[in-house]
């Protein structure tokens, strides 16, 4: 079976400046979310275009109830 890749957006090689490891977590700076071109909308700690995981669409942001 072969496999095609072409519509795959390009990957952009990490450079130091784009990346932490905070424990075992590697953490995305936002260098690296500009060199990526847009947002993911995953609520990314670092994300240099607003987004916030509160924000994210279809989500419940009520406080627990308690």
């Amino acid at each position: 079976m072969e496999q095609n890749f072409s519509a795959a957006a390009p990957q952009v090689p990490l450079e130091p400046e784009d990346f932490y490891f905070e424990g075992k977590n590697l953490v995305f700076t936002a260098a690296y979310h500009l060199k990526r071109g847009s947002c993911c909308q995953s609520g990314c700690r670092h994300c240099p275009y607003g987004f916030t995981a509160a924000a994210a669409p279809g989500e419940d942001t009520a406080p627990p109830a308690g």
